[in-house]
């Protein structure tokens, strides 16, 4: 997990106006709209990285609610879409999403139906595709 925040903080693209981070206390009001628990790991990566901006993916944010990004306005997209209820989106991509498992592992929905890829965690996840867009 720290190589992978570390290697996230090196590939941060600077922006016009920089994210920002999200608090404890936003993640529980966050999880109390969309009636779902925040996995831990990525929890931990709305915690300390989603602040950081890279390639051609946009993972999910907690803090600006008027985001494009935004957890619960993905969420309810995604779910409208179909995807499975207990799965929360992490990220969209094309109309297709990369979803958490309660347990933490990373699925991928697309065309209306869970494919075969996976990953463990959504550290795995970043390295693997995101750091790859």
């Amino acid at each position: 997990m720290d190589d992978v925040l570390d290697l996230l903080r090196d590939y941060n693209e600077p922006v016009p106006v920089p994210l920002d981070l999200p608090d404890e206390d936003k993640l529980v009001e966050i999880e109390e709209e969309i009636l779902l628990p925040i996995p831990r790991d990525v929890r931990t990566f709305l915690l300390e990285a989603s602040d950081v901006v890279y390639g051609s993916l946009e993972p999910v944010t907690a803090a600006d609610p008027n985001s494009h990004t935004y957890l619960p306005e993905v969420t309810a997209t995604a779910w409208a879409m179909g995807v499975p209820r207990h799965l929360l989106p992490i990220c969209e991509d094309n109309g297709s999403y990369y979803c958490a498992e309660p347990d933490g592992e990373i699925l991928f929905w697309r065309d209306g139906d869970m494919t075969d890829e996976s990953w463990p965690s959504i550290w795995h996840w970043i390295r693997d595709v995101w750091l790859e867009s």
